[in-house]
């Protein structure tokens, strides 16, 4: 088990669920915000999610985060997260896999993720969910649907252009700057609107 949570008692932290689907470079963009504002995250992930990550970002997750982040396994039952009574200012699951979707929209609760984004649901703390797929067919709708009812953000991961991405790492803070919003977060990963009404067509 991980203590680093202990030292962030004082300080509620975020939760980043890292999955078995394409994205990668949505929790790094995250975790970099995070790490740059002196927050305390708590970083969980799937066996799946961790191979994804290294396939994708070409380091492994555990050398690519910070120090001050603690990381903890998918069947990690004795972390904090897993009970009601450690508190947490949100939790945010990206990349999203539909596996991982479907069985928090059930409540089935077979791994720490699952377990931990049903803690946010039962205690009323925000729960965003990133989810990474296409097409969807109607159970993947459904499930969404189910998620949204009971007090989920459903933020698919749809970057969009009118900022003028010029790399993917723009087109990913778009993404990530939607989560932070739903945070209460603030941010300049993109412009704003106002400023976004300024530039030269």
């Amino acid at each position: 088990m991980n203590n680093k949570f202990q030292t962030l008692d004082d300080r509620q932290p975020y939760i980043l669920a890292i999955t078995g689907a394409s994205g990668a470079i949505y929790a790094k963009t995250l975790i970099a915000y995070f790490y740059q504002h002196n927050l305390p995250l708590i970083c969980l992930a799937t066996r799946v999610g961790k191979k994804v990550w290294e396939w994708e970002m070409g380091v492994s997750l555990e050398k690519a985060l910070p120090t001050s982040v603690s990381l903890y396994e998918e069947d990690d039952w004795w972390a904090p997260v897993a009970s009601g009574s450690v508190k947490a200012k949100g939790m945010v699951v990206m990349p999203c896999s539909m596996g991982t979707l479907a069985a928090i929209a059930h409540g089935l609760s077979r791994n720490l993720i699952q377990r931990t984004a049903d803690v946010m649901l039962k205690e009323r703390h925000p729960l965003i969910i990133v989810p990474r797929e296409t097409p969807l067919h109607a159970m993947h709708l459904e499930n969404m649907l189910f998620l949204t009812r009971l007090g989920a953000i459903i933020l698919p991961a749809m970057p969009a252009f009118y900022h003028r991405p010029k790399d993917i790492q723009d087109l990913a803070n778009f993404v990530v700057a939607r989560v932070l919003d739903h945070l209460g977060l603030p941010h300049t990963l993109i412009p704003s609107w106002k400023e976004m009404a300024n530039i030269e067509a």
